[in-house]
């Protein structure tokens, strides 16, 4: 189904609000939205090109190609998110370098990449609808080599550990921060919500509206990456846990636009709401990087 839904669009909701999830839902299924940025986009056009330059220096087409071919092009044809961009960002706007943030960022694009490779496998008994994406790949390898991109993407975080920046402490909750917002309680739980949607029996969201299956998915899929910049940056417990909720409420947006909204009032009030939270977030600190970072919600369509 998760595949499904990628392949054919995620499900268009009747009911998105926020603060009144509580009617009753129906869906439909729709090609995702496009993302795009319209304000100050040369400081996030900078970012991706940094770290996709980052990513082709450490996945260079090599021995064995069977591994390394496949990798290749599963990680630079997935579509960018959020979180790798904002965990740079984040990491600038609390006085940190971009090279301290760069392995974490090539780490969460690869997880990104690697999730967005399983969701869209090309499965054989898959309705004959149109697909989203070409396959260059068999099953086989689409299925087994991003289960190596994702500790792959580990190993270039540990390897930013520098005792000389003394910054072992940082890599090593970002490390944690990470695989705690991938695993069973993050990422997967979100897969896992979304492939519930459409099957028959629809038990196990008989109690749940359809917008708080809405806003739960996009907090765990979308949401809870956008989080570890401002540790590497060397911000304080307080700008941390804003810069969180900042990359929070910004993934959640990403995630209400990626699935289309048959009620489109709705869906801009929802987004206008997230939009809103996350820049209360960021009154709490100052300077020209405040306006950069600002920009990405702002200039989200």
């Amino acid at each position: 189904m998760a595949a499904y839904l990628h392949l054919h669009g995620h499900p268009r909701v009747q009911n998105l609000s926020l603060s009144n999830p509580s009617r009753p839902y129906s869906l439909c299924y729709s090609p995702p939205m496009t993302i795009k940025m319209s304000q100050d986009q040369s400081y996030w056009s900078s970012i991706n090109a940094d770290i996709e330059a980052h990513l082709k220096q450490a996945i260079p087409i090599r021995p064995p190609l069977s591994v390394f071919e496949p990798m290749h092009h599963l990680t630079f044809s997935a579509p960018r998110n959020t979180a790798p961009a904002l965990c740079i960002a984040a990491c600038e706007l609390v006085g940190g370098h971009r090279d301290e943030a760069m392995a974490a960022a090539s780490a969460l694009h690869l997880m990104h990449a690697a999730t967005f490779a399983h969701e869209n496998l090309p499965l054989t008994d898959r309705p004959s609808f149109r697909p989203t994406i070409n396959h260059s790949f068999k099953p086989n390898i689409e299925l087994l080599v991003p289960d190596g991109m994702v500790p792959f993407g580990f190993e270039l975080l540990a390897k930013s550990d520098d005792p000389a920046n003394n910054n072992s402490d940082r890599v090593l909750k970002v490390i944690v921060e990470i695989a705690r917002a991938m695993g069973s309680n993050g990422v997967v739980e979100g897969l896992y919500k979304e492939t519930l949607v459409g099957q028959s029996d629809g038990e196990e969201l008989s109690d749940v509206s359809i917008g708080g299956w809405m806003r739960h998915t996009c907090k765990k899929k979308e949401g809870e990456l956008n989080a570890c910049g401002a540790i590497l940056g060397g911000a304080s417990e307080v700008e941390i846990v804003k810069l969180r909720k900042y990359g929070l409420y910004v993934g959640m947006r990403q995630g209400y636009l990626n699935r289309n909204a048959s009620n489109e009032k709705e869906l801009q009030k929802v987004v206008a709401e997230l939009r809103n939270l996350a820049l209360i977030e960021l009154q709490h600190f100052k300077g020209h990087k405040v306006e950069a970072i600002s920009s990405f919600i702002n200039g989200v369509l």
